[in-house]
């Protein structure tokens, strides 16, 4: 089809560039209301919902805001709505049926956050991986690792998968687990754990600290002790415990009692020559 000159004058009238402004306009202002909206959405809910429901409530505002400026704009611009919405119906359906992977995302990731078992900033583990919440989408949830690698997770397999929320609650127990001869004084030794745990500043009083001994056999008495500390102080509790533990059993000449294979491979003269072979 050819189009000289004149067709496209004609077609580019004085109404026509009226109606192109217009839409220019409505597509500016609908903008601006859609971001109005999300912000004064996002304010007044601050107090009242998680990061997470905020969250999605702006990507629903946003998505739902930009598809009816979208068919705002096409009707202003003479677009056929009618067959264009017929077609995008046809489209849709074939689509939904191509992805009924993605379909089931999108509904685990609803169970999932009518569950609220974690939110953005959580630090969440799932089967190996450990990271914190960065972000949650219709189809997945992203986790940014502690060596700063970014994650994602389908919710198909989050709501299939042992989730645990580290984070969840404002304080946290961390146990110390070994074992020691039994030469040991027991009682010395519960006695020197509880003053660790009382002179370090991060440990709380409330819960009390526990001294637990789990078993013994052949490489010695397992004890297991038990501190509880604020969530956000887990690195330094836990170096600075280890710290005073061990230098506490130094000085008390308790020994830490050895693996078996270990003995065993102490006893082994690396400098013997290999006997020879029976004939």
């Amino acid at each position: 089809m050819n189009i000289n000159k004149d067709t496209i004058i004609a077609f580019f009238t004085s109404e026509t560039w009226h109606h192109i402004g217009r839409a220019i306009l409505y597509y500016i202002v609908g903008i601006v209301i859609i971001r109005l909206t999300a912000f004064l959405m996002q304010r007044a809910t601050a107090q009242k919902v998680n990061r997470q429901s905020r969250m999605l409530i702006n990507k629903a505002i946003t998505y739902v805001g930009t598809a009816i400026l979208l068919v705002v704009v096409l009707a202003e611009v003479g677009v056929n709505l009618t067959a264009l919405l017929g077609a995008a119906g046809i489209l849709g359906l074939a689509v939904g049926v191509a992805s009924q992977k993605s379909l089931g995302n999108i509904l685990s990731g609803l169970f999932l956050l009518s569950e609220k078992s974690y939110e953005i900033g959580d630090v969440i583990k799932v089967a190996d991986k450990v990271g914190v919440v960065h972000d949650i989408d219709l189809l997945s949830v992203k986790i940014r690792t502690f060596d700063n690698l970014l994650v994602r997770i389908p919710h198909e397999t989050l709501i299939s998968t042992e989730v645990t929320n580290i984070t969840r609650f404002p304080i946290r127990r961390m146990d110390f687990e070994f074992r020691v001869d039994y030469s040991t004084d027991l009682n010395n030794l519960e006695t020197l754990l509880f003053e660790c745990s009382t002179e370090n500043s991060l440990c709380l009083e409330e819960p009390k600290p526990f001294f637990h001994l789990n078993d013994w056999n052949s490489e010695g008495i397992g004890v297991k002790f038990g501190i509880w500390f604020m969530k956000d102080d887990y690195i330094d509790v836990r170096n600075s415990m280890f710290r005073d533990i061990y230098r506490r059993l130094t000085e008390e000449g308790i020994r830490l009692s050895l693996p078996r294979i270990l003995l065993d491979s102490s006893m082994i003269d690396t400098n013997q020559e290999p006997a020879e072979p029976d004939q």
